[in-house]
Protein backbone atom coordinates (compact mmCIF):
# COMPACT_ATOMS: atom_id res chain seq x y z
CA UNK A 1 0.00 0.00 0.00
CA UNK A 2 2.69 2.98 1.23
CA UNK A 3 4.78 1.81 -2.50
CA UNK A 4 1.80 2.50 -4.26
CA UNK A 5 1.23 5.81 -2.40
CA UNK A 6 4.68 6.61 -3.06
CA UNK A 7 4.89 5.88 -6.37
CA UNK A 8 1.91 8.21 -7.35
CA UNK A 9 3.26 11.11 -5.30
CA UNK A 10 6.41 10.77 -6.88
CA UNK A 11 5.23 10.78 -10.31
CA UNK A 12 3.42 14.56 -9.10
CA UNK A 13 6.94 15.22 -7.21
CA UNK A 14 8.64 15.13 -10.20
CA UNK A 15 6.64 17.15 -12.30
CA UNK A 16 6.17 20.10 -9.31
CA UNK A 17 9.75 20.07 -7.64
CA UNK A 18 11.55 20.15 -11.02
CA UNK A 19 13.48 16.68 -12.44
CA UNK A 20 16.85 18.18 -10.82
CA UNK A 21 15.77 18.51 -7.37
CA UNK A 22 13.86 15.54 -7.51
CA UNK A 23 16.95 13.21 -8.15
CA UNK A 24 19.25 14.58 -5.91
CA UNK A 25 16.56 15.11 -3.06
CA UNK A 26 13.54 12.76 -3.25
CA UNK A 27 14.42 10.14 -5.37
CA UNK A 28 16.13 8.04 -2.42
CA UNK A 29 13.60 8.35 -0.09
CA UNK A 30 11.14 5.61 0.59
CA UNK A 31 7.75 5.77 2.34
CA UNK A 32 8.04 3.26 5.14
CA UNK A 33 4.31 4.24 7.40
CA UNK A 34 2.19 6.65 7.98
CA UNK A 35 1.11 6.89 11.50
CA UNK A 36 -0.94 9.28 13.61
CA UNK A 37 -0.78 12.05 10.77
CA UNK A 38 3.22 11.72 10.21
CA UNK A 39 4.65 10.15 6.75
CA UNK A 40 7.78 8.31 7.59
CA UNK A 41 10.32 8.68 5.41
CA UNK A 42 13.56 6.83 5.22
CA UNK A 43 16.23 8.26 4.13
CA UNK A 44 20.25 7.78 3.37
CA UNK A 45 21.48 9.93 4.94
CA UNK A 46 21.31 13.19 7.39
CA UNK A 47 22.34 15.75 4.82
CA UNK A 48 19.51 14.52 2.86
CA UNK A 49 17.09 14.35 5.22
CA UNK A 50 17.86 17.74 6.75
CA UNK A 51 17.73 19.42 3.04
CA UNK A 52 14.59 18.01 2.07
CA UNK A 53 12.34 19.02 5.44
CA UNK A 54 13.55 22.30 5.05
CA UNK A 55 13.01 22.74 1.12
CA UNK A 56 10.41 20.01 0.06
CA UNK A 57 8.27 19.11 3.31
CA UNK A 58 5.13 21.23 2.43
CA UNK A 59 4.95 20.26 -1.16
CA UNK A 60 5.70 16.44 -0.05
CA UNK A 61 2.61 16.66 2.60
CA UNK A 62 0.43 18.33 0.35
CA UNK A 63 0.89 15.78 -3.00
CA UNK A 64 0.35 12.93 -0.43
CA UNK A 65 -2.60 13.98 0.53
CA UNK A 66 -3.60 14.34 -2.95
CA UNK A 67 -2.89 10.84 -3.53
CA UNK A 68 -5.14 9.83 -0.74
CA UNK A 69 -3.17 9.59 1.95
CA UNK A 70 -3.84 11.20 5.43
CA UNK A 71 -0.40 13.33 6.34
CA UNK A 72 -0.16 16.40 8.39
CA UNK A 73 3.80 16.44 8.85
CA UNK A 74 7.08 14.19 7.82
CA UNK A 75 9.25 12.04 10.13
CA UNK A 76 12.40 11.03 8.80
CA UNK A 77 14.64 7.83 10.02
CA UNK A 78 17.91 8.32 9.08
CA UNK A 79 20.41 5.52 8.06
CA UNK A 80 18.00 3.33 6.72
CA UNK A 81 18.59 1.39 3.28
CA UNK A 82 16.29 3.17 0.80
CA UNK A 83 15.64 0.10 -1.24
CA UNK A 84 13.82 0.96 -4.56
CA UNK A 85 10.13 1.56 -3.86
CA UNK A 86 7.44 1.41 -6.18
CA UNK A 87 8.78 4.59 -7.52
CA UNK A 88 11.42 2.53 -8.65
CA UNK A 89 9.47 -0.64 -9.28
CA UNK A 90 10.32 -1.02 -12.98
CA UNK A 91 14.02 -1.90 -12.53
CA UNK A 92 14.80 -0.16 -15.73
CA UNK A 93 12.56 3.09 -14.98
CA UNK A 94 14.84 5.57 -14.71
CA UNK A 95 14.82 9.40 -15.49
CA UNK A 96 17.27 9.24 -18.40
CA UNK A 97 17.84 6.92 -21.11
CA UNK A 98 17.99 3.43 -20.14
CA UNK A 99 17.02 0.04 -21.61
CA UNK A 100 17.33 -3.74 -19.68
CA UNK A 101 17.97 -4.37 -15.92
CA UNK A 102 20.73 -5.71 -14.24
CA UNK A 103 21.92 -6.01 -10.96
CA UNK A 104 23.73 -3.67 -9.42
CA UNK A 105 26.48 -4.16 -6.38
CA UNK A 106 26.48 -1.55 -3.64
CA UNK A 107 29.29 1.43 -4.24
CA UNK A 108 30.99 2.74 -1.50
CA UNK A 109 31.84 6.19 -1.41
CA UNK A 110 34.68 7.78 1.23
CA UNK A 111 31.92 9.56 3.19
CA UNK A 112 27.94 8.42 2.64
CA UNK A 113 27.20 11.70 4.09
CA UNK A 114 29.22 13.68 1.82
CA UNK A 115 28.19 12.87 -1.67
CA UNK A 116 24.79 12.24 -2.89
CA UNK A 117 23.29 8.46 -3.31
CA UNK A 118 24.21 6.54 -6.48
CA UNK A 119 20.81 5.45 -8.19
CA UNK A 120 21.45 1.79 -8.66
CA UNK A 121 19.33 1.77 -11.41
CA UNK A 122 21.44 3.72 -13.36
CA UNK A 123 24.02 1.02 -15.23
CA UNK A 124 25.59 0.94 -18.77
CA UNK A 125 23.67 -2.08 -18.93
CA UNK A 126 20.42 0.07 -18.49
CA UNK A 127 21.52 2.72 -20.71
CA UNK A 128 20.43 2.97 -24.55
CA UNK A 129 22.75 3.68 -27.05
CA UNK A 130 21.68 5.59 -30.43
CA UNK A 131 23.73 8.17 -32.18
CA UNK A 132 22.68 11.57 -30.32
CA UNK A 133 24.92 9.99 -27.28
CA UNK A 134 27.14 7.32 -28.64
CA UNK A 135 30.21 8.88 -28.18
CA UNK A 136 29.50 10.12 -24.67
CA UNK A 137 28.64 6.37 -24.01
CA UNK A 138 32.12 5.32 -25.36
CA UNK A 139 33.83 7.94 -23.21
CA UNK A 140 31.71 7.28 -20.21
CA UNK A 141 32.90 3.35 -20.89
CA UNK A 142 36.39 4.17 -21.22
CA UNK A 143 36.67 6.37 -17.77
CA UNK A 144 34.92 3.78 -15.81
CA UNK A 145 37.90 0.94 -16.90
CA UNK A 146 40.30 3.22 -14.75
CA UNK A 147 43.98 3.52 -15.51
CA UNK A 148 45.48 6.42 -18.06
CA UNK A 149 42.38 7.79 -20.07
CA UNK A 150 44.16 10.17 -22.11
CA UNK A 151 41.36 12.42 -21.32
CA UNK A 152 41.11 14.63 -17.73
CA UNK A 153 38.57 16.04 -17.53
CA UNK A 154 35.36 13.92 -19.06
CA UNK A 155 32.88 17.18 -19.52
CA UNK A 156 29.45 16.21 -20.73
CA UNK A 157 27.07 18.32 -21.38
CA UNK A 158 23.18 18.73 -23.00
CA UNK A 159 20.10 19.92 -22.13
CA UNK A 160 17.85 18.32 -19.15
CA UNK A 161 17.05 15.01 -19.34
CA UNK A 162 19.09 13.80 -22.19
CA UNK A 163 21.51 11.02 -20.42
CA UNK A 164 24.12 12.88 -18.29
CA UNK A 165 23.79 11.92 -14.92
CA UNK A 166 22.54 8.22 -15.95
CA UNK A 167 25.73 8.12 -17.41
CA UNK A 168 27.52 9.74 -14.45
CA UNK A 169 26.15 7.15 -11.97
CA UNK A 170 27.16 4.44 -14.30
CA UNK A 171 30.88 5.28 -14.25
CA UNK A 172 30.57 5.37 -10.67
CA UNK A 173 29.18 1.74 -9.92
CA UNK A 174 31.30 0.61 -12.94
CA UNK A 175 34.54 1.73 -11.91
CA UNK A 176 33.23 1.11 -8.16
CA UNK A 177 32.92 -2.90 -9.30
CA UNK A 178 35.98 -3.31 -11.27
CA UNK A 179 38.34 -1.40 -8.72
CA UNK A 180 36.53 -2.21 -5.06
CA UNK A 181 39.16 -0.31 -2.83
CA UNK A 182 38.65 2.83 -4.94
CA UNK A 183 37.32 5.72 -3.61
CA UNK A 184 34.56 7.30 -5.87
CA UNK A 185 32.71 10.73 -4.88
CA UNK A 186 29.68 11.55 -6.68
CA UNK A 187 27.41 14.84 -5.98
CA UNK A 188 26.27 18.01 -7.61
CA UNK A 189 27.90 21.13 -7.77
CA UNK A 190 24.91 22.72 -5.00
CA UNK A 191 26.22 19.92 -2.71
CA UNK A 192 29.57 20.46 -3.16
CA UNK A 193 28.57 24.46 -2.75
CA UNK A 194 26.86 23.39 0.97
CA UNK A 195 29.44 21.16 2.37
CA UNK A 196 32.09 24.13 1.87
CA UNK A 197 30.07 26.69 3.16
CA UNK A 198 29.26 24.37 6.08
CA UNK A 199 33.19 23.72 6.75
CA UNK A 200 33.65 27.14 6.83
CA UNK A 201 31.07 27.76 8.90
CA UNK A 202 32.34 25.24 11.26
CA UNK A 203 36.04 25.84 10.97
CA UNK A 204 36.74 22.51 9.62
CA UNK A 205 37.85 23.41 6.25
CA UNK A 206 40.76 21.35 6.49
CA UNK A 207 38.84 18.41 6.76
CA UNK A 208 36.71 19.27 4.14
CA UNK A 209 39.89 19.62 1.97
CA UNK A 210 41.42 16.14 3.17
CA UNK A 211 37.87 14.44 1.88
CA UNK A 212 37.74 16.07 -1.54
CA UNK A 213 41.27 16.02 -2.60
CA UNK A 214 42.22 12.24 -1.25
CA UNK A 215 39.45 10.37 -3.87
CA UNK A 216 40.21 8.49 -6.92
CA UNK A 217 37.67 9.92 -8.74
CA UNK A 218 35.31 13.03 -8.53
CA UNK A 219 32.37 13.45 -10.22
CA UNK A 220 30.44 16.41 -9.98
CA UNK A 221 26.62 16.91 -11.90
CA UNK A 222 25.51 20.22 -13.01
CA UNK A 223 28.56 22.37 -12.59
CA UNK A 224 27.10 25.77 -13.84
CA UNK A 225 25.67 26.06 -11.08
CA UNK A 226 28.48 27.62 -9.03
CA UNK A 227 28.62 30.23 -11.71
CA UNK A 228 28.78 33.96 -10.26
CA UNK A 229 30.00 32.34 -6.32
CA UNK A 230 33.31 33.40 -6.23
CA UNK A 231 34.43 31.71 -3.01
CA UNK A 232 33.32 28.49 -4.17
CA UNK A 233 34.83 28.27 -7.75
CA UNK A 234 38.22 29.33 -5.71
CA UNK A 235 38.19 26.26 -3.59
CA UNK A 236 36.78 23.82 -6.57
CA UNK A 237 39.64 25.17 -8.75
CA UNK A 238 42.20 23.99 -6.44
CA UNK A 239 40.27 21.03 -5.81
CA UNK A 240 40.45 19.83 -9.07
CA UNK A 241 43.96 21.30 -9.72
CA UNK A 242 45.26 18.73 -6.76
CA UNK A 243 42.92 15.31 -8.31
CA UNK A 244 44.51 16.25 -11.42
CA UNK A 245 48.33 16.44 -10.36
CA UNK A 246 47.24 13.69 -8.81
CA UNK A 247 46.51 12.12 -11.62
CA UNK A 248 42.85 11.41 -10.32
CA UNK A 249 40.15 11.07 -12.63
CA UNK A 250 37.35 13.80 -12.63
CA UNK A 251 33.95 13.47 -14.37
CA UNK A 252 32.07 16.65 -14.88
CA UNK A 253 28.46 17.43 -16.28
CA UNK A 254 26.87 20.80 -16.99
CA UNK A 255 23.66 21.86 -19.39
CA UNK A 256 26.29 23.86 -21.62
CA UNK A 257 29.75 23.89 -22.88
CA UNK A 258 32.84 25.51 -20.44
CA UNK A 259 32.93 28.71 -22.62
CA UNK A 260 29.13 29.35 -22.77
CA UNK A 261 28.61 29.35 -18.81
CA UNK A 262 28.48 32.84 -17.46
CA UNK A 263 29.70 33.60 -14.78
CA UNK A 264 32.51 30.91 -14.76
CA UNK A 265 36.20 32.03 -14.11
CA UNK A 266 38.00 31.62 -17.41
CA UNK A 267 40.57 29.79 -15.66
CA UNK A 268 38.42 27.29 -14.50
CA UNK A 269 36.69 27.13 -18.35
CA UNK A 270 40.27 26.54 -19.58
CA UNK A 271 41.22 23.59 -17.11
CA UNK A 272 37.54 21.86 -18.17
CA UNK A 273 38.22 22.51 -21.39
CA UNK A 274 41.89 20.46 -21.42
CA UNK A 275 39.82 17.56 -21.35
CA UNK A 276 37.40 15.61 -23.38
CA UNK A 277 34.18 17.35 -24.18
CA UNK A 278 31.19 16.03 -25.19
CA UNK A 279 27.94 16.71 -26.63
CA UNK A 280 24.98 14.77 -25.59
CA UNK A 281 22.40 15.87 -28.34
CA UNK A 282 18.57 15.77 -28.33
CA UNK A 283 17.18 12.02 -28.77
CA UNK A 284 15.38 10.54 -32.51
CA UNK A 285 12.09 9.46 -32.74
CA UNK A 286 13.65 6.11 -32.83
CA UNK A 287 16.06 6.87 -29.59
CA UNK A 288 12.92 7.97 -27.44
CA UNK A 289 10.46 4.60 -28.82
CA UNK A 290 13.46 2.40 -27.55
CA UNK A 291 13.82 3.91 -24.55
CA UNK A 292 9.95 3.63 -23.93
CA UNK A 293 10.22 0.12 -25.57
CA UNK A 294 12.30 -1.52 -23.00
CA UNK A 295 10.75 0.19 -19.61
CA UNK A 296 7.85 -1.00 -20.43
CA UNK A 297 9.43 -4.56 -20.78
CA UNK A 298 11.34 -3.79 -17.78
CA UNK A 299 7.99 -2.97 -16.16
CA UNK A 300 6.20 -6.57 -17.19
CA UNK A 301 8.70 -8.30 -15.62
CA UNK A 302 7.34 -7.30 -12.76
CA UNK A 303 3.40 -6.57 -13.38
CA UNK A 304 2.69 -9.18 -16.30
CA UNK A 305 -0.54 -8.30 -15.96
CA UNK A 306 -0.53 -4.77 -17.74
CA UNK A 307 -1.83 -4.22 -20.98
CA UNK A 308 -0.70 -1.50 -22.69
CA UNK A 309 -2.47 -0.62 -26.26
CA UNK A 310 -1.15 -0.54 -29.84
CA UNK A 311 0.37 2.78 -30.70
CA UNK A 312 0.78 4.25 -27.35
CA UNK A 313 4.59 4.28 -27.43
CA UNK A 314 4.71 5.34 -30.28
CA UNK A 315 2.44 8.23 -29.64
CA UNK A 316 4.51 9.19 -26.96
CA UNK A 317 7.87 8.99 -28.51
CA UNK A 318 6.41 11.16 -31.29
CA UNK A 319 4.18 13.82 -28.73
CA UNK A 320 6.90 14.17 -26.08
CA UNK A 321 9.93 14.90 -27.63
CA UNK A 322 12.30 17.89 -26.43
CA UNK A 323 12.69 15.65 -22.34
CA UNK A 324 13.33 12.71 -21.89
CA UNK A 325 12.49 12.68 -18.34
CA UNK A 326 9.39 14.20 -19.22
CA UNK A 327 8.99 11.18 -21.27
CA UNK A 328 9.91 8.62 -19.15
CA UNK A 329 7.45 10.39 -16.23
CA UNK A 330 5.18 10.29 -18.21
CA UNK A 331 4.99 6.15 -18.92
CA UNK A 332 5.49 6.26 -15.30
CA UNK A 333 2.73 8.22 -14.97
CA UNK A 334 0.51 5.87 -16.76
CA UNK A 335 2.10 2.46 -15.06
CA UNK A 336 0.87 3.87 -11.97
CA UNK A 337 -2.76 4.67 -13.24
CA UNK A 338 -3.12 1.16 -14.74
CA UNK A 339 -1.73 -0.24 -11.52
CA UNK A 340 -4.26 1.84 -9.12
CA UNK A 341 -7.02 1.32 -11.53
CA UNK A 342 -6.17 -2.17 -13.13
CA UNK A 343 -6.96 -0.75 -16.33
CA UNK A 344 -5.79 -1.04 -20.17
CA UNK A 345 -3.44 1.47 -21.38
CA UNK A 346 -5.06 2.14 -24.30
CA UNK A 347 -4.38 5.48 -26.79
CA UNK A 348 -7.36 7.29 -25.29
CA UNK A 349 -6.38 6.37 -21.60
CA UNK A 350 -2.64 8.28 -22.44
CA UNK A 351 -4.48 11.33 -23.76
CA UNK A 352 -6.51 11.49 -20.90
CA UNK A 353 -4.03 11.00 -18.60
CA UNK A 354 -1.22 13.17 -19.82
CA UNK A 355 -3.39 15.99 -21.07
CA UNK A 356 -1.45 18.47 -19.32
CA UNK A 357 2.01 17.35 -20.21
CA UNK A 358 0.99 17.01 -24.03
CA UNK A 359 -0.77 20.33 -24.02
CA UNK A 360 3.10 21.60 -22.40
CA UNK A 361 4.74 20.05 -25.42
CA UNK A 362 2.45 20.77 -28.29
CA UNK A 363 4.00 21.91 -30.96
CA UNK A 364 3.05 25.78 -32.13
CA UNK A 365 5.69 26.64 -34.82
CA UNK A 366 4.08 26.08 -38.07
CA UNK A 367 5.91 24.81 -41.37
CA UNK A 368 5.67 28.29 -43.05
CA UNK A 369 7.18 29.58 -39.57
CA UNK A 370 10.23 27.69 -40.03
CA UNK A 371 10.45 27.46 -43.61
CA UNK A 372 10.97 31.41 -43.68
CA UNK A 373 13.33 31.61 -40.50
CA UNK A 374 15.96 28.22 -42.10
CA UNK A 375 15.37 30.84 -45.47
CA UNK A 376 16.34 33.82 -43.50
CA UNK A 377 19.24 32.10 -41.19
CA UNK A 378 21.21 30.84 -44.45
CA UNK A 379 20.49 33.58 -46.28
CA UNK A 380 18.66 32.14 -49.44
CA UNK A 381 15.61 33.00 -50.91
CA UNK A 382 12.20 31.48 -49.98
CA UNK A 383 11.48 30.39 -53.01
CA UNK A 384 14.87 28.30 -53.83
CA UNK A 385 13.69 26.53 -50.21
CA UNK A 386 10.93 25.11 -51.45
CA UNK A 387 11.72 24.70 -55.18
CA UNK A 388 13.63 22.26 -57.31
CA UNK A 389 16.94 23.59 -57.35
CA UNK A 390 19.86 20.63 -55.84
CA UNK A 391 22.85 23.04 -55.35
CA UNK A 392 24.52 22.46 -51.76
CA UNK A 393 23.97 25.97 -50.75
CA UNK A 394 20.44 25.38 -50.92
CA UNK A 395 19.71 21.60 -50.52
CA UNK A 396 21.38 21.64 -47.05
CA UNK A 397 19.16 24.17 -45.38
CA UNK A 398 15.88 22.23 -47.73
CA UNK A 399 16.63 19.48 -45.47
CA UNK A 400 17.67 21.32 -42.23
CA UNK A 401 13.91 22.96 -42.97
CA UNK A 402 12.57 19.41 -43.10
CA UNK A 403 14.20 18.50 -39.93
CA UNK A 404 12.95 20.72 -37.99
CA UNK A 405 9.22 20.44 -39.76
CA UNK A 406 9.29 17.15 -38.62
CA UNK A 407 11.02 17.70 -35.29
CA UNK A 408 8.55 21.09 -34.53
CA UNK A 409 5.16 20.18 -35.66
CA UNK A 410 2.78 17.52 -35.33
CA UNK A 411 2.32 17.45 -39.43
CA UNK A 412 2.78 13.80 -41.30
CA UNK A 413 5.67 12.93 -43.87
CA UNK A 414 3.07 13.49 -46.55
CA UNK A 415 1.85 16.55 -45.61
CA UNK A 416 5.56 18.46 -45.04
CA UNK A 417 6.13 16.92 -48.45
CA UNK A 418 3.11 18.53 -49.82
CA UNK A 419 4.75 22.16 -48.80
CA UNK A 420 8.35 21.39 -49.75
CA UNK A 421 7.03 21.51 -53.48
CA UNK A 422 4.78 18.57 -53.67
CA UNK A 423 7.90 16.54 -52.70
CA UNK A 424 7.47 13.14 -52.04
CA UNK A 425 6.93 11.53 -48.09
CA UNK A 426 10.48 9.51 -48.90
CA UNK A 427 12.50 12.51 -49.58
CA UNK A 428 11.43 14.25 -46.21
CA UNK A 429 12.31 10.98 -44.46
CA UNK A 430 15.52 10.93 -45.87
CA UNK A 431 16.19 14.73 -45.79
CA UNK A 432 15.32 14.35 -41.90
CA UNK A 433 17.40 10.90 -41.44
CA UNK A 434 20.53 13.03 -43.08
CA UNK A 435 20.34 15.97 -40.60
CA UNK A 436 20.00 13.27 -37.97
CA UNK A 437 22.92 11.53 -39.02
CA UNK A 438 24.85 14.69 -39.74
CA UNK A 439 23.96 16.59 -36.31
CA UNK A 440 26.72 13.75 -34.30
CA UNK A 441 29.47 14.15 -37.12
CA UNK A 442 29.17 17.69 -37.43
CA UNK A 443 29.14 20.64 -34.34
CA UNK A 444 28.78 23.64 -36.38
CA UNK A 445 25.37 22.17 -38.13
CA UNK A 446 23.88 21.19 -34.28
CA UNK A 447 24.69 24.53 -33.53
CA UNK A 448 22.69 25.71 -35.99
CA UNK A 449 19.58 23.69 -35.37
CA UNK A 450 19.95 24.46 -31.80
CA UNK A 451 19.79 28.50 -32.03
CA UNK A 452 17.28 27.89 -35.51
CA UNK A 453 15.05 26.30 -32.47
CA UNK A 454 15.45 29.03 -29.98
CA UNK A 455 14.60 31.30 -32.42
CA UNK A 456 11.14 29.24 -33.45
CA UNK A 457 10.61 28.59 -29.92
CA UNK A 458 10.96 32.16 -28.51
Amino acid sequence: MMDRIWVAACAELEQSVGPNNYNHWIKPLRLAGIEDGAARLQSPTRFISDWVNRHFAKDIVAVLNRVGAEVERLRFEVGQAARPSAQAAPAASAAEPAAGSAPVPTTRAPRADLGAPLDPRYTFANFIVGKPNELAHAAARRVAEGGPVGFNPLFLYGGVGLGKTHLMHAIAHDYQTRHPSAQVLYLSAEQFMYRFVQALRESTIMDFKGMFRNVNMLMVDDVQFIAGKDSTQEEFFHTFNALVDQGKQIVISADRAPAEIKGLEERIKSRLSCGLIVDLHPTTYELRLGILQSKTEAFRTQHPDLEIGAGVLEFLAHRISTNVRVLEGALQRLFAHASLLRREITLEVAQECLADILRTNDRKVSIDDIQRKVAEHYNIRLADLIGPKRARNVARPRQIAMYLSKQMTSRSLPEIGRRFGGRDHTTIMHGVRKVEELITEDSGLAEDIAVLKRMLEA
